[in-house]
């Protein structure tokens, strides 16, 4: 398998009125192209730190993060921009739509910033992303008119319009009813089953079952990391069809 992220004594301290906060200690953690894995852990626990280290939004305090073979351990605040945009895709809790944009609008503005892409083919990317999760006939609908699982799924659209490397979702379902996590959780594992690599962060339990791979993190520590259960992620999947 190839190595899609590589991360090799990673650290990360904050500094707050000279006290010094240990966010994450010595993670060694390597995610394969067509990978899916979950990040678990008590909150606190730096999931969100080390995700945001993943996702070039913030940089460690020490160590080697390698992305597609190239380190962008050092790398500045433009090319960390540059790279975020083209390989990374985000999907969050609170959906991060812009109001006052439409759903084709919102999927678009990511690829507005990539030289490297036209008007027409920028049209054509969003199109066929509404269509994969299903928003194909809301492109001119607004946020406040859609559902919260709708709401998600134009922010799912609007991560893998630009067929980006890695898919980085921080709790995905946290601001979901069952029926609609279920949803987007199943749309996730159509994406994988397509080939995208996806990394995770959750609390829920029975999401993380739904992926290949489980991380375990304890006070800025990989304490586990351990293939999922077969038998307990058919039980996930299956769950979520019968509510379906």
């Amino acid at each position: 398998m190839t190595a899609l992220i590589e991360l090799k004594n990673i650290k990360k301290v904050f500094l707050t009125e000279e006290v010094e906060t240990h966010a994450l200690k010595d993670i060694n953690l390597t995610i394969n192209s067509g990978e899916y894995l979950a990040i678990s852990g008590p909150s606190g626990c730096g999931k969100s730190t080390l995700l945001s280290i993943l996702g070039l939004l913030d940089t460690a305090t020490q160590g080697n993060f390698r992305l597609n073979t190239h380190d962008v351990s050092d790398i500045d605040k433009n090319q960390r921009a540059f790279i975020r945009n083209k390989e990374i895709g985000f999907v969050f809790q609170s959906f991060n739509l812009i109001s006052d944009m439409t759903v084709e609008e919102n999927v678009e503005l990511p690829l507005t910033y990539r030289t490297d892409v036209s008007k027409s083919q920028r049209l054509q990317m969003v199109k066929d992303a509404l269509a994969k999760v299903d928003m194909a006939h809301r492109t001119k609908h607004f946020p406040s008119q859609l559902s919260g699982g709708q709401q998600q799924r134009v922010a799912v659209a609007r991560a893998i319009a630009g067929k980006p490397s890695l898919i980085l979702a921080d709790e995905p379902t946290g601001n979901l009813d069952s029926t609609n996590a279920d949803g987007v959780m199943a749309l996730l594992d159509t994406l994988h089953q397509d080939g995208a690599t996806i990394c995770m962060v959750t609390h829920d339990p029975r999401s993380a079952q739904r992926a290949q791979r489980l991380v375990e993190i304890f006070d800025g520590q990989v304490i586990a990391d351990n293939p999922v259960n077969r038998a307990a992620k058919e039980t996930a999947t299956h769950s979520t069809e019968a509510a379906a």
